[in-house]
């Protein structure tokens, strides 16, 4: 009997591996959004066959609107969280400026998100301008707040603050420019993210009061948000994850292991219909998740149902083609054939065989006025160095430029953005449309091994590129080479194109500077010695085109 048992198990394991099938702690629900049919089914064997459309291949860098109501205080990002961290910079901002999170939260907060100045289609016009060939827009983020005329999110910029559909706004400024359009979601992770809203003050005055992430829709009566219920934006109706009082263990809980509280089907069902809703109105053609490998896998289906869904309208809506973008991070080989594999603010060191995504931001994810202040952006040239060497391995740069909460930029910014189009204006040939040489680059960066932490977290290196690095690109039969700053010798000498050489074995006729003209070379055993022109052509880095 025994040996029956095991051989069912074992024939029963064979057949779920061969059918893609898998049993998930909590399975969604399809009664409001039903997933739609098509090619592709909610297993990994099933999304495997996606193949990443030609035009991501050849975009290189796009733009990212990373912008709601945590824009308001100005604290950086993650203040929704951050502000109910008893001691936190965050906190004591809060506290000073606002009041006590006890009696003002960041649902309070909502309403001052009027954004009066922000005008979409000037903004994705100055994108378009500097050379962007998508962009991306903040659907929801962590705060839980829908930035759409959202049918399952009551808590959305309809209803309270701007009392406008963003999305709505930006997507038809994106198809205006006719730049690829992109939503990101993260409203997955408020369920343990808005934890400490649970807390209470263990210091002070107000030792002991709960903070507000535990009111309901009854504490609502003659308050701004009569007929609104908080639990459906802090969505706190649930045990604390496993160390919750620890304000870093939400990192080791990121993909829902090591103790964190797993979501009700009612919870992972509400972001699975409202991410349904967001695709089937706007089309997006990229959608972007801040989660590890989809929305709350392994404990649900939601992430490869959302996939499908995602994957089979996009075909329905372009007449069998498929032209998708769904991001995703920390994927291990076999996933990264089903979705395209994002690094948060860095790179690997070495070319990746499928197009991949860096997404970083010139400061933090949401405005925060003391970077402003103490001149902390990162600058045109960082930015440069930043997406060719992360072009240079097949990848693609997504940048986020945080706007104030009224919708504009800061004049420092906005002299980040002009200096960094003007070189692209000059040197973009280098950039789009390309593909990667036989190596990525040389240098003692090139040369080194760079790490990365987690999802990444390792560009601080890639910034700190000087002359000596130089990153290459292929197009038409034309090798680019950019120093990743300007040298100040009058000469750059390429050790990978030295004479006799197997990278290049061939004759060099010709070495061009971008926005130059022709230079003259000398090729050694040493490697190919370009001479630089008396005049400096920009102020960031020389691209030179090589045939």
């Amino acid at each position: 009997m025994k040996t029956k048992q095991l051989l069912f198990a074992a024939t029963f394991l064979l057949f779920a591996e061969m059918t893609g099938a898998q049993n998930y702690q909590v399975p969604v629900s399809e009664k409001d959004e039903k997933m739609m049919e098509g090619k592709f089914k909610p297993t990994w064997e099933s999304l495997k066959n996606y193949k990443v459309p030609e035009w991501f291949r050849n975009a290189k860098f796009g733009i990212w609107a990373h912008w709601g109501p945590q824009c308001v205080e100005g604290s950086g990002d993650w203040m929704a969280r951050s502000l109910y961290m008893e001691g936190s910079r965050e906190y004591k901002f809060h506290l000073e400026h606002y009041g006590h999170p006890s009696e003002v939260g960041f649902k309070d907060i909502i309403p001052l998100f009027k954004a009066e100045k922000w005008n979409p289609d000037k903004l994705v016009a100055l994108y378009k301008k500097i050379g962007a060939q998508y962009f991306f827009a903040l659907g929801n983020h962590h705060d839980n707040m829908d930035l759409w005329d959202s049918k399952y999110q009551p808590w959305n910029s309809v209803n309270m603050g701007p009392k406008r559909d963003i999305l709505a706004e930006w997507e038809k400024a994106a198809r205006k420019y006719e730049l690829p359009f992109g939503i990101s979601f993260h409203a997955d992770h408020a369920w343990i993210w808005y934890e400490p809203s649970q807390r209470y003050d263990r210091l002070g005055p107000k030792a002991g009061i709960p903070y507000d992430g535990t009111l309901t829709k009854a504490d609502g009566k003659g308050k701004w948000w009569e007929g609104y219920d908080p639990q459906d934006l802090y969505a706190q109706n649930h045990p604390l994850s496993k160390g919750s009082w620890s304000d870093g263990m939400i990192h080791q809980q990121w993909g829902w292991e090591n103790g964190a509280c797993v979501p009700t089907q009612e919870y992972i069902t509400n972001f699975y219909n409202r991410t349904l809703d967001a695709i089937n109105r706007y089309n997006p053609d990229l959608i972007y998740f801040d989660v590890t490998v989809a929305p709350f896998y392994p404990v649900s289906d939601a992430g490869l149902k959302i996939a499908a869904h995602y994957y089979n309208h996009n075909m329905a809506t372009n007449k069998g083609r498929l032209d998708a973008v769904m991001f995703g991070k920390i994927l291990d080989s076999e996933q990264r054939k089903a979705l395209v594999w994002d690094v948060e603010r860095g790179a690997p060191d070495k070319i990746v065989d499928e197009p991949w995504q860096s997404c970083s931001c010139i400061g933090g994810w949401h405005y925060n006025t003391s970077i402003y202040e103490n001149n902390g952006y990162k600058s045109a040239a960082s930015v440069v160095k930043l997406l060719v060497d992360i072009v240079s391995k097949n990848g693609n740069l997504l940048l986020s430029v945080p706007l104030r909460a009224d919708g504009t930029f800061d004049e420092k910014e906005e002299a980040i953005l002009n200096d960094f189009g003007d070189w692209m204006t000059v040197n973009k040939e280098g950039i789009i449309d390309t593909r990667p040489w036989k190596v990525f680059g040389e240098g003692p960066i090139a040369e080194s091994t760079v790490p990365m932490n987690a999802q990444g977290f390792n560009e601080g290196t890639y910034n700190k590129a000087t002359s000596k690095e130089i990153r290459f690109t292929q197009k038409d039969k034309n090798l680019y080479a950019t120093v990743l700053a300007w040298p100040e010798e009058k000469q750059v000498i390429i050790k990978s194109l030295a004479k006799g050489n197997t990278l290049y074995p061939g004759k060099i006729s010709k070495v061009e500077l971008l926005g130059y003209g022709k230079v003259t070379f000398t090729r050694t055993n040493q490697g190919l010695i370009i001479h630089m022109p008396d005049k400096q052509t920009n102020k960031i880095a020389p691209v030179f085109k090589i045939k």
